[in-house]
Protein backbone atom coordinates (compact mmCIF):
# COMPACT_ATOMS: atom_id res chain seq x y z
CA UNK A 1 0.00 0.00 0.00
CA UNK A 2 1.62 3.24 -1.16
CA UNK A 3 -0.03 5.77 1.08
CA UNK A 4 -2.84 6.10 3.62
CA UNK A 5 -6.09 7.07 1.89
CA UNK A 6 -8.40 9.66 3.36
CA UNK A 7 -11.38 8.14 5.16
CA UNK A 8 -13.91 7.95 2.37
CA UNK A 9 -16.67 5.99 0.70
CA UNK A 10 -20.15 5.01 1.72
CA UNK A 11 -20.88 4.12 5.35
CA UNK A 12 -21.00 0.35 5.80
CA UNK A 13 -24.23 -0.83 7.37
CA UNK A 14 -24.58 -4.30 5.88
CA UNK A 15 -22.28 -7.18 4.93
CA UNK A 16 -23.76 -7.22 1.43
CA UNK A 17 -21.87 -3.98 0.66
CA UNK A 18 -18.57 -5.76 1.37
CA UNK A 19 -19.47 -8.67 -0.88
CA UNK A 20 -20.49 -6.29 -3.65
CA UNK A 21 -17.20 -4.41 -3.29
CA UNK A 22 -15.16 -7.54 -4.03
CA UNK A 23 -17.58 -8.71 -6.74
CA UNK A 24 -17.16 -5.37 -8.49
CA UNK A 25 -13.62 -6.44 -9.33
CA UNK A 26 -14.98 -8.86 -11.96
CA UNK A 27 -13.82 -7.87 -15.46
CA UNK A 28 -14.20 -9.22 -18.99
CA UNK A 29 -11.11 -11.04 -20.23
CA UNK A 30 -10.26 -8.12 -22.51
CA UNK A 31 -9.75 -5.97 -19.41
CA UNK A 32 -7.56 -8.39 -17.46
CA UNK A 33 -4.24 -6.90 -16.45
CA UNK A 34 -1.01 -7.92 -14.72
CA UNK A 35 0.23 -6.04 -11.66
CA UNK A 36 3.67 -7.06 -10.41
CA UNK A 37 5.09 -6.03 -7.05
CA UNK A 38 8.60 -6.63 -5.85
CA UNK A 39 10.60 -5.71 -2.77
CA UNK A 40 14.35 -5.42 -2.29
CA UNK A 41 16.75 -4.61 0.52
CA UNK A 42 18.44 -1.20 0.32
CA UNK A 43 21.96 -1.14 1.78
CA UNK A 44 25.04 1.03 2.10
CA UNK A 45 27.79 0.01 -0.31
CA UNK A 46 30.67 0.62 2.07
CA UNK A 47 29.52 -1.42 5.08
CA UNK A 48 26.49 -3.36 3.71
CA UNK A 49 24.26 -2.04 6.49
CA UNK A 50 20.52 -1.60 5.94
CA UNK A 51 19.64 2.00 5.22
CA UNK A 52 17.92 3.99 7.97
CA UNK A 53 15.21 6.42 6.96
CA UNK A 54 17.10 9.55 8.02
CA UNK A 55 20.55 10.75 6.99
CA UNK A 56 22.45 11.66 3.83
CA UNK A 57 22.25 8.06 2.56
CA UNK A 58 18.88 7.22 4.05
CA UNK A 59 15.72 5.86 2.53
CA UNK A 60 14.25 9.38 2.59
CA UNK A 61 17.05 10.63 0.34
CA UNK A 62 16.59 7.66 -1.96
CA UNK A 63 12.91 8.46 -2.38
CA UNK A 64 13.67 12.13 -2.94
CA UNK A 65 16.25 11.19 -5.56
CA UNK A 66 13.69 9.24 -7.55
CA UNK A 67 11.53 12.35 -7.91
CA UNK A 68 14.06 13.43 -10.57
CA UNK A 69 12.47 10.76 -12.78
CA UNK A 70 8.98 12.20 -12.53
CA UNK A 71 7.75 10.41 -9.42
CA UNK A 72 5.41 12.43 -7.21
CA UNK A 73 6.02 12.24 -3.47
CA UNK A 74 3.45 11.16 -0.89
CA UNK A 75 4.10 12.41 2.64
CA UNK A 76 3.02 11.27 6.08
CA UNK A 77 3.59 13.84 8.83
CA UNK A 78 6.02 15.74 6.65
CA UNK A 79 8.14 12.76 5.61
CA UNK A 80 8.09 11.24 2.15
CA UNK A 81 6.93 7.63 2.51
CA UNK A 82 5.86 6.77 -1.05
CA UNK A 83 6.01 7.87 -4.69
CA UNK A 84 3.39 7.77 -7.46
CA UNK A 85 3.68 7.83 -11.26
CA UNK A 86 1.55 6.57 -14.15
CA UNK A 87 -0.47 4.08 -12.12
CA UNK A 88 2.58 2.68 -10.30
CA UNK A 89 3.88 3.38 -6.82
CA UNK A 90 7.06 3.03 -4.79
CA UNK A 91 6.50 2.37 -1.12
CA UNK A 92 8.28 1.22 2.01
CA UNK A 93 7.92 -1.93 4.04
CA UNK A 94 8.55 -1.62 7.81
CA UNK A 95 12.30 -2.22 7.70
CA UNK A 96 12.91 -0.01 4.70
CA UNK A 97 12.41 -2.73 2.10
CA UNK A 98 11.91 -0.81 -1.12
CA UNK A 99 8.81 -1.88 -3.06
CA UNK A 100 7.68 -1.20 -6.60
CA UNK A 101 3.96 -1.79 -7.10
CA UNK A 102 3.74 -1.79 -10.84
CA UNK A 103 1.00 -0.32 -12.97
CA UNK A 104 -1.56 -2.75 -14.39
CA UNK A 105 -0.17 -3.85 -17.77
CA UNK A 106 -1.31 -6.20 -20.54
CA UNK A 107 1.78 -8.38 -21.09
CA UNK A 108 4.77 -9.84 -19.26
CA UNK A 109 7.00 -7.96 -21.71
CA UNK A 110 5.61 -4.70 -20.36
CA UNK A 111 6.19 -5.90 -16.81
CA UNK A 112 9.84 -6.56 -17.62
CA UNK A 113 10.22 -3.14 -19.20
CA UNK A 114 8.71 -1.54 -16.10
CA UNK A 115 10.95 -3.46 -13.70
CA UNK A 116 14.03 -2.70 -15.79
CA UNK A 117 13.27 1.03 -15.84
CA UNK A 118 12.64 1.13 -12.09
CA UNK A 119 15.85 -0.70 -11.22
CA UNK A 120 17.83 1.56 -13.55
CA UNK A 121 16.42 4.60 -11.75
CA UNK A 122 17.28 3.09 -8.35
CA UNK A 123 20.80 2.37 -9.58
CA UNK A 124 21.26 5.91 -10.87
CA UNK A 125 20.21 7.42 -7.53
CA UNK A 126 22.19 4.79 -5.62
CA UNK A 127 25.40 5.67 -7.47
CA UNK A 128 25.11 9.22 -6.17
CA UNK A 129 24.31 8.15 -2.61
CA UNK A 130 26.58 5.11 -2.30
CA UNK A 131 23.71 2.66 -1.89
CA UNK A 132 22.69 -0.63 -3.49
CA UNK A 133 19.69 -2.94 -3.76
CA UNK A 134 19.64 -6.67 -2.99
CA UNK A 135 17.12 -9.28 -4.16
CA UNK A 136 16.75 -12.04 -1.56
CA UNK A 137 13.81 -13.42 0.43
CA UNK A 138 15.35 -12.76 3.84
CA UNK A 139 18.03 -10.37 5.06
CA UNK A 140 21.16 -12.55 4.95
CA UNK A 141 23.35 -10.67 7.41
CA UNK A 142 21.65 -8.30 9.81
CA UNK A 143 19.70 -8.82 13.04
CA UNK A 144 16.40 -7.15 13.89
CA UNK A 145 18.22 -4.68 16.12
CA UNK A 146 20.33 -3.50 13.16
CA UNK A 147 17.28 -2.46 11.14
CA UNK A 148 15.49 0.86 11.49
CA UNK A 149 11.71 1.17 11.48
CA UNK A 150 10.20 3.36 8.79
CA UNK A 151 8.07 6.38 9.86
CA UNK A 152 4.66 5.00 8.93
CA UNK A 153 2.00 5.02 11.64
CA UNK A 154 0.45 1.67 10.78
CA UNK A 155 3.78 -0.10 11.31
CA UNK A 156 4.08 1.02 14.92
CA UNK A 157 0.68 -0.52 15.73
CA UNK A 158 1.43 -3.71 13.82
CA UNK A 159 4.87 -4.03 15.39
CA UNK A 160 3.41 -3.87 18.89
CA UNK A 161 0.69 -6.41 18.10
CA UNK A 162 2.70 -9.00 16.14
CA UNK A 163 4.58 -10.55 19.10
CA UNK A 164 1.24 -11.29 20.76
CA UNK A 165 0.32 -13.71 17.98
CA UNK A 166 3.57 -15.36 16.88
CA UNK A 167 7.31 -15.40 17.39
CA UNK A 168 8.38 -14.42 13.86
CA UNK A 169 6.06 -11.54 13.00
CA UNK A 170 8.71 -8.88 13.54
CA UNK A 171 11.08 -10.80 11.28
CA UNK A 172 8.38 -10.80 8.64
CA UNK A 173 8.02 -7.05 8.94
CA UNK A 174 11.69 -6.11 9.11
CA UNK A 175 13.68 -8.79 7.30
CA UNK A 176 11.70 -10.31 4.40
CA UNK A 177 11.26 -9.44 0.74
CA UNK A 178 8.92 -10.96 -1.82
CA UNK A 179 7.80 -10.71 -5.41
CA UNK A 180 4.11 -11.12 -6.16
CA UNK A 181 1.62 -10.67 -8.97
CA UNK A 182 -1.97 -9.43 -8.92
CA UNK A 183 -4.37 -10.96 -11.45
CA UNK A 184 -8.01 -10.45 -12.42
CA UNK A 185 -11.10 -12.67 -12.60
CA UNK A 186 -14.20 -12.43 -14.80
CA UNK A 187 -16.85 -13.67 -12.36
CA UNK A 188 -17.39 -15.32 -9.00
CA UNK A 189 -17.00 -18.79 -10.55
CA UNK A 190 -13.78 -17.73 -12.30
CA UNK A 191 -12.46 -16.27 -9.03
CA UNK A 192 -13.21 -19.53 -7.19
CA UNK A 193 -11.36 -21.69 -9.70
CA UNK A 194 -8.37 -19.35 -9.90
CA UNK A 195 -8.22 -19.03 -6.11
CA UNK A 196 -8.25 -22.82 -5.65
CA UNK A 197 -5.61 -23.47 -8.30
CA UNK A 198 -3.28 -20.71 -7.12
CA UNK A 199 -3.66 -21.59 -3.45
CA UNK A 200 -2.98 -25.29 -4.09
CA UNK A 201 0.04 -24.55 -6.29
CA UNK A 202 1.49 -21.73 -4.21
CA UNK A 203 3.98 -24.12 -2.51
CA UNK A 204 5.25 -25.05 -5.98
CA UNK A 205 6.04 -21.39 -6.63
CA UNK A 206 7.64 -21.14 -3.20
CA UNK A 207 9.92 -24.05 -4.06
CA UNK A 208 10.91 -22.69 -7.48
CA UNK A 209 11.70 -19.24 -6.06
CA UNK A 210 13.27 -20.39 -2.75
CA UNK A 211 16.00 -17.84 -2.09
CA UNK A 212 16.44 -17.20 1.64
CA UNK A 213 18.87 -19.71 3.20
CA UNK A 214 20.81 -17.33 5.50
CA UNK A 215 20.07 -15.69 8.84
CA UNK A 216 22.58 -13.32 10.44
CA UNK A 217 25.42 -14.59 8.29
CA UNK A 218 24.85 -18.33 8.68
CA UNK A 219 22.79 -21.03 6.95
CA UNK A 220 19.41 -21.29 8.67
CA UNK A 221 18.41 -24.80 7.58
CA UNK A 222 15.75 -23.58 5.14
CA UNK A 223 15.59 -22.96 1.41
CA UNK A 224 12.88 -20.35 1.95
CA UNK A 225 13.10 -19.01 5.46
CA UNK A 226 10.81 -16.20 4.35
CA UNK A 227 8.07 -18.74 3.68
CA UNK A 228 8.65 -20.46 7.01
CA UNK A 229 8.28 -17.15 8.84
CA UNK A 230 4.65 -16.90 7.76
CA UNK A 231 3.87 -20.15 9.60
CA UNK A 232 4.60 -18.42 12.92
CA UNK A 233 3.42 -14.86 12.33
CA UNK A 234 -0.30 -14.77 13.13
CA UNK A 235 -2.62 -17.78 12.74
CA UNK A 236 -5.65 -15.49 12.49
CA UNK A 237 -4.58 -14.00 9.17
CA UNK A 238 -1.98 -16.24 7.50
CA UNK A 239 -1.52 -19.52 5.70
CA UNK A 240 -3.57 -21.91 3.59
CA UNK A 241 -7.31 -21.24 3.82
CA UNK A 242 -9.06 -24.66 3.90
CA UNK A 243 -12.52 -23.16 3.30
CA UNK A 244 -11.45 -22.06 -0.19
CA UNK A 245 -11.55 -25.71 -1.26
CA UNK A 246 -14.93 -26.41 0.34
CA UNK A 247 -18.12 -26.67 -1.67
CA UNK A 248 -19.96 -23.36 -1.81
CA UNK A 249 -16.91 -21.12 -1.54
CA UNK A 250 -17.79 -17.65 -2.87
CA UNK A 251 -17.18 -13.94 -2.39
CA UNK A 252 -19.36 -13.94 0.72
CA UNK A 253 -17.42 -16.77 2.35
CA UNK A 254 -14.18 -14.79 2.00
CA UNK A 255 -15.88 -11.70 3.44
CA UNK A 256 -17.03 -13.77 6.44
CA UNK A 257 -13.43 -14.82 7.03
CA UNK A 258 -12.15 -11.26 6.71
CA UNK A 259 -14.76 -10.07 9.22
CA UNK A 260 -13.32 -12.52 11.73
CA UNK A 261 -9.71 -11.38 11.15
CA UNK A 262 -8.87 -9.07 14.07
CA UNK A 263 -8.27 -5.45 13.14
CA UNK A 264 -5.02 -3.52 13.43
CA UNK A 265 -6.02 0.13 13.07
CA UNK A 266 -8.41 2.78 11.80
CA UNK A 267 -7.16 5.78 9.82
CA UNK A 268 -8.76 9.10 10.72
CA UNK A 269 -7.68 12.74 10.29
CA UNK A 270 -4.17 11.92 9.16
CA UNK A 271 -3.32 9.41 11.88
CA UNK A 272 -3.69 5.74 12.68
CA UNK A 273 -5.78 4.80 15.72
CA UNK A 274 -4.86 1.57 17.47
CA UNK A 275 -7.69 -0.96 17.05
CA UNK A 276 -5.49 -4.04 17.35
CA UNK A 277 -7.41 -7.17 18.21
CA UNK A 278 -10.78 -5.46 17.79
CA UNK A 279 -13.61 -6.73 15.58
CA UNK A 280 -14.76 -5.32 12.26
CA UNK A 281 -18.17 -6.85 13.00
CA UNK A 282 -18.34 -4.64 16.09
CA UNK A 283 -17.26 -1.69 13.95
CA UNK A 284 -20.24 -2.21 11.64
CA UNK A 285 -22.49 -2.33 14.70
CA UNK A 286 -21.03 0.95 16.02
CA UNK A 287 -19.31 -0.76 18.94
CA UNK A 288 -15.63 -0.43 18.04
CA UNK A 289 -13.69 0.62 21.18
CA UNK A 290 -11.26 2.67 19.07
CA UNK A 291 -14.13 4.74 17.58
CA UNK A 292 -17.17 4.31 19.84
CA UNK A 293 -20.46 5.12 18.16
CA UNK A 294 -19.00 5.35 14.64
CA UNK A 295 -19.50 2.92 11.78
CA UNK A 296 -16.90 2.16 9.10
CA UNK A 297 -16.55 3.73 5.69
CA UNK A 298 -15.60 1.70 2.63
CA UNK A 299 -12.02 2.98 2.96
CA UNK A 300 -11.84 1.23 6.35
CA UNK A 301 -12.77 -2.05 4.72
CA UNK A 302 -10.17 -1.52 1.99
CA UNK A 303 -7.57 -0.91 4.71
CA UNK A 304 -8.68 -3.95 6.68
CA UNK A 305 -8.34 -6.22 3.65
CA UNK A 306 -4.63 -5.33 3.45
CA UNK A 307 -4.04 -6.71 6.95
CA UNK A 308 -4.73 -10.36 6.10
CA UNK A 309 -1.74 -12.34 4.80
CA UNK A 310 -2.83 -15.71 3.37
CA UNK A 311 -0.75 -17.35 0.66
CA UNK A 312 -3.27 -16.00 -1.87
CA UNK A 313 -5.20 -12.85 -0.99
CA UNK A 314 -8.51 -11.73 -2.47
CA UNK A 315 -9.30 -8.06 -3.03
CA UNK A 316 -10.79 -6.82 -6.31
CA UNK A 317 -8.17 -9.15 -7.78
CA UNK A 318 -6.13 -12.12 -6.60
CA UNK A 319 -2.62 -11.68 -5.16
CA UNK A 320 -0.06 -14.48 -5.47
CA UNK A 321 2.08 -14.17 -2.33
CA UNK A 322 4.30 -17.27 -2.12
CA UNK A 323 7.63 -16.31 -3.71
CA UNK A 324 10.95 -15.03 -2.39
CA UNK A 325 12.47 -11.95 -3.99
CA UNK A 326 15.29 -12.57 -6.43
CA UNK A 327 17.27 -11.21 -9.38
CA UNK A 328 15.79 -9.35 -12.35
CA UNK A 329 15.07 -12.40 -14.52
CA UNK A 330 12.97 -14.02 -11.79
CA UNK A 331 11.00 -10.81 -11.18
CA UNK A 332 9.61 -11.38 -14.67
CA UNK A 333 9.30 -15.16 -14.22
CA UNK A 334 6.84 -14.97 -11.32
CA UNK A 335 4.08 -13.12 -13.22
CA UNK A 336 4.82 -15.28 -16.27
CA UNK A 337 4.21 -18.43 -14.24
CA UNK A 338 0.84 -17.33 -12.92
CA UNK A 339 -0.37 -15.65 -16.11
CA UNK A 340 0.41 -18.85 -18.00
CA UNK A 341 -1.61 -20.86 -15.48
CA UNK A 342 -4.56 -18.55 -14.85
CA UNK A 343 -5.09 -16.36 -17.93
CA UNK A 344 -5.51 -19.20 -20.43
CA UNK A 345 -8.63 -21.33 -19.96
CA UNK A 346 -7.04 -24.56 -21.22
CA UNK A 347 -4.14 -24.13 -18.79
CA UNK A 348 -6.46 -23.21 -15.92
CA UNK A 349 -8.48 -26.37 -16.53
CA UNK A 350 -5.33 -28.49 -16.73
CA UNK A 351 -3.91 -26.96 -13.54
CA UNK A 352 -7.18 -27.65 -11.71
CA UNK A 353 -7.18 -31.26 -12.96
CA UNK A 354 -3.67 -31.59 -11.54
CA UNK A 355 -4.52 -30.48 -8.01
CA UNK A 356 -8.29 -30.88 -7.59
CA UNK A 357 -8.04 -34.13 -5.59
CA UNK A 358 -5.29 -33.00 -3.24
CA UNK A 359 -6.42 -33.44 0.34
CA UNK A 360 -6.32 -30.92 3.18
CA UNK A 361 -3.53 -32.98 4.75
CA UNK A 362 -1.52 -32.81 1.54
CA UNK A 363 -1.98 -29.04 1.30
CA UNK A 364 -0.68 -28.72 4.86
CA UNK A 365 2.24 -31.07 4.24
CA UNK A 366 3.33 -29.04 1.22
CA UNK A 367 2.98 -25.74 3.07
CA UNK A 368 5.11 -26.96 5.97
CA UNK A 369 7.64 -29.03 4.02
CA UNK A 370 8.53 -26.77 1.12
CA UNK A 371 10.21 -23.95 3.11
CA UNK A 372 12.86 -26.40 4.28
CA UNK A 373 13.14 -28.94 1.43
CA UNK A 374 11.81 -26.94 -1.56
CA UNK A 375 11.79 -29.08 -4.70
CA UNK A 376 12.89 -32.17 -2.79
CA UNK A 377 9.76 -32.18 -0.60
CA UNK A 378 8.16 -35.66 -0.85
CA UNK A 379 4.76 -35.76 -2.52
CA UNK A 380 2.63 -38.69 -3.73
CA UNK A 381 5.47 -41.13 -4.33
CA UNK A 382 7.64 -38.48 -5.92
CA UNK A 383 8.74 -34.96 -5.08
CA UNK A 384 7.63 -31.38 -5.58
CA UNK A 385 10.18 -31.28 -8.39
CA UNK A 386 7.99 -33.68 -10.36
CA UNK A 387 4.93 -31.49 -9.80
CA UNK A 388 6.89 -28.34 -10.69
CA UNK A 389 7.83 -29.77 -14.10
CA UNK A 390 4.17 -30.47 -14.89
CA UNK A 391 3.08 -27.05 -13.65
CA UNK A 392 5.69 -25.28 -15.76
CA UNK A 393 4.69 -27.24 -18.85
CA UNK A 394 1.07 -26.15 -18.35
CA UNK A 395 2.10 -22.52 -17.78
CA UNK A 396 4.43 -22.53 -20.78
CA UNK A 397 1.67 -23.77 -23.08
CA UNK A 398 -0.67 -21.10 -21.73
CA UNK A 399 1.80 -18.35 -22.48
CA UNK A 400 2.36 -19.66 -26.01
CA UNK A 401 -1.38 -19.78 -26.64
CA UNK A 402 -1.78 -16.19 -25.41
CA UNK A 403 0.47 -15.19 -28.30
CA UNK A 404 1.57 -11.88 -26.83
CA UNK A 405 4.75 -11.03 -28.72
CA UNK A 406 7.59 -8.71 -27.77
CA UNK A 407 9.06 -6.18 -30.16
CA UNK A 408 11.59 -8.87 -31.04
CA UNK A 409 8.86 -11.38 -31.87
CA UNK A 410 9.17 -13.59 -28.77
CA UNK A 411 6.09 -14.78 -26.90
CA UNK A 412 5.81 -14.54 -23.11
CA UNK A 413 7.09 -18.09 -22.50
CA UNK A 414 10.61 -16.69 -22.82
CA UNK A 415 10.18 -15.26 -19.33
CA UNK A 416 9.84 -18.61 -17.53
CA UNK A 417 12.90 -20.25 -19.05
CA UNK A 418 14.83 -19.62 -15.84
CA UNK A 419 12.22 -21.67 -13.95
CA UNK A 420 12.49 -24.59 -16.37
CA UNK A 421 16.21 -24.77 -15.57
CA UNK A 422 15.51 -24.81 -11.84
CA UNK A 423 12.84 -27.50 -12.13
CA UNK A 424 14.91 -29.74 -14.39
CA UNK A 425 17.99 -29.58 -12.16
CA UNK A 426 16.12 -29.75 -8.85
CA UNK A 427 18.45 -27.00 -7.59
CA UNK A 428 16.79 -23.93 -6.17
CA UNK A 429 18.42 -20.49 -6.05
CA UNK A 430 18.97 -21.17 -2.34
CA UNK A 431 20.98 -24.31 -3.18
CA UNK A 432 23.26 -22.27 -5.41
CA UNK A 433 23.77 -19.69 -2.64
CA UNK A 434 24.60 -22.39 -0.10
CA UNK A 435 27.09 -24.00 -2.46
CA UNK A 436 28.83 -20.64 -2.89
CA UNK A 437 28.80 -20.03 0.87
CA UNK A 438 30.44 -23.37 1.63
CA UNK A 439 32.83 -23.03 -1.31
CA UNK A 440 34.23 -19.95 -2.95
CA UNK A 441 32.71 -17.51 -0.43
CA UNK A 442 34.65 -19.20 2.40
CA UNK A 443 31.81 -19.11 4.91
CA UNK A 444 30.86 -15.46 4.38
CA UNK A 445 27.58 -14.05 3.10
CA UNK A 446 29.11 -10.70 2.18
CA UNK A 447 29.66 -11.65 -1.50
CA UNK A 448 25.90 -11.97 -1.94
CA UNK A 449 25.71 -8.16 -1.78
CA UNK A 450 27.70 -8.08 -5.01
CA UNK A 451 26.52 -11.18 -6.84
CA UNK A 452 22.78 -10.80 -6.11
CA UNK A 453 22.60 -6.99 -6.17
CA UNK A 454 20.58 -5.21 -8.87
Amino acid sequence: MAAPPAASGAPITDKRQLVEYIASGSKPESAWRIGTEHEKFAFSLDDLRPLPYEGPRGIGKLLEGLTEFGWQRVDEKGKVIALLKDGASVSLEPGGQFELSGAPVETIHQTCDEVHAHLAECQAVGEKLGTGMLGLGFNPKWARADISWMPKGRYKIMGEYMPKRGSLGLDMMLRTCTVQVNLDYSSEADMVKKFRVSLALQPIATALFANSPFTEGKPNGFRSFRSHIWTDTDPDRCGILPFVFEEGFCFERYVDWMLDVPMYFVYRDGRYLDASGQSFRDFIAGRLPALPGEIPLMSDWVDHMTTAFPEVRLKKFLEMRGADAGPWRRLCALPALWVGLLYDQTSLDAAWDLCRDWTAEEHDALRLGVPRLALQTPFRGGTVQDVAKRVLAIANDGLVRRGRKSRGGEDESVHIQALHAIAESGRTPADDLLESYHGRWNGSVDPVYVEEAY
